[in-house]
């Protein structure tokens, strides 16, 4: 709900697996919360605002409004500020 990501920014910030980031990208994709774009080596995620269902948006909208303020998130988005895009190898460095 930030900014558009890679898959290792997003390990970055939530302290998960590629497989794990991977697979829920996957999932809300497919559910049409999220859309992604190539571009170099990065495949990049972001909110689908304008392809989403209007009752998609409103909850995404609730969702956020409910996040206000929780802890784990502001925690979330601190990791997601110094996340970097750093490519194939970031597999390797997260997957520890």
């Amino acid at each position: 709900m930030e900014r558009e990501c890679c898959v290792c920014e997003i390990m970055q910030a939530l302290g998960i697996s590629q497989t794990r980031a991977s697979r829920n990208l996957g999932i809300l994709k497919d559910a049409g919360f999220i859309k992604s774009r190539r571009d170099g080596l990065w495949s990049l995620y972001s909110i689908d605002k304008e392809g989403m269902k209007k009752n998609f948006s409103e909850l995404v909208e609730v969702v956020g409004k409910a996040l206000e303020g929780n802890e784990v998130v502001s925690l979330d988005r601190e990791r997601l500020q110094r996340a970097e895009r750093v490519g194939p190898s970031c597999v390797r460095k997260m997957g520890r």
